[in-house]
């Protein structure tokens, strides 16, 4: 497991279920007391861990895995992968981004820098607590190679998470990272008061520029519609539990990015992602309207003129 942060953290509980895991982090306070303690206390508090996951702070003790489930932010996925020389061992991508300056996906970065390693992509509708607590969850799990994808999917598969098998490495990838984006602006209604009918509205035509973009960048339309993509973006677009949301209700609020995002140890990989996304999408030909808006208000646009905006945009046909 490459990353000790909730999400990482997690997944090494899942997949300890199953046999011994081996999870890399960073923070030695967090090596220690996942060796010590069985927890995590500064990004999982109040779970107890498998005893069967061992901690360390040397990439090169994750060598002899079988296969190395990459958590990392989506901007350091490059620099880790770089550092651990990952060989030919499997890569199950957990990261939801789009990496700024080349506009690569996650799996595009990951097959630049590790070309032998055989890569699948993990995503979908989960909160880290809930899938640590054992509460019912279900994700895609995507991989070119049906037979690796398969085993992948028996090795992580248990009583309460579910993965569904897709071909649709792009598609996976794709939602994961458009969702992050329109977190945030569902998160900016809720905190600026519009309501529910706006909150709906805004998922719905988010859903429609994901849908876009996907579509443009090689995805199949039924992943979209799908767990990594509908599925999670529902999910993200509609709690505070999202950090994503979460930093929407502060711009929403008034509150600028800069002092949002100080000082934070979890990353809203949706304000790293929007600028990025909204390049892509222009050098695709693809009108994302909604991702401009969120790129504003990170930006420090009024909260008001951007919703001015957004709003008074030329009347058009829904499904076009």
């Amino acid at each position: 497991m490459i990353g000790g942060g909730a999400w990482g953290t997690a997944l090494a509980q899942v997949a300890a279920r199953a046999g011994p895991v081996t999870l890399w982090a960073r923070e030695a306070e967090v090596v220690e007391a996942i060796n010590r303690d069985h927890a995590n206390p500064l990004f999982l508090p109040g779970i107890t861990l498998s005893p069967a996951i061992r901690a360390t702070d040397i990439l090169g003790d994750l060598r002899h895995s079988e296969a190395l489930l990459v958590v990392a932010p989506a901007q350091h996925v490059r620099a880790v992968l770089a550092e651990a020389a990952i060989g030919a061992t499997p890569l199950i991508l957990c990261a939801k981004g789009i990496e700024a300056g080349s506009k690569l996906l996650v799996g595009e970065v990951a097959a630049q820098v590790a070309p032998r390693a055989p890569i699948a992509v993990l995503s979908g509708p989960t909160f880290a607590h809930e899938v640590a607590a054992g509460l019912p969850t279900a994700v895609t799990l995507a991989c070119s190679d049906a037979n690796l994808g398969a085993a992948l999917a028996e090795r992580l598969a248990g009583p309460a998470l579910r993965p569904y098998l897709s071909s649709d490495v792009v598609g996976a990838e794709i939602g994961g990272a458009v969702k992050n984006v329109l977190a945030i602006a569902c998160g900016v209604v809720e905190g600026a008061g519009l309501g529910q009918n706006a909150r709906a509205a805004l998922i719905a035509r988010g859903f429609a520029e994901m849908t876009r973009f996907g579509l443009a960048r090689g995805a199949r339309a039924e992943t979209l519609t799908g767990l990594s993509g509908l599925g999670d973006l529902v999910l993200t677009c509609s709690s505070t539990n999202s950090r994503n949301f979460s930093l929407g209700m502060g711009l929403g609020q008034g509150q600028s990015a800069q002092t949002l995002l100080a000082g934070k140890r979890s990353v809203a990989e949706g304000a790293f992602t929007a600028p990025v996304l909204q390049a892509a999408a222009r050098d695709a030909g693809v009108e994302m309207p909604v991702v401009d808006a969120v790129c504003a208000l990170l930006g420090g646009a009024p909260v008001g003129d951007v919703i001015e905006a957004l709003l008074a945009r030329p009347l058009r046909e829904e499904h076009r």
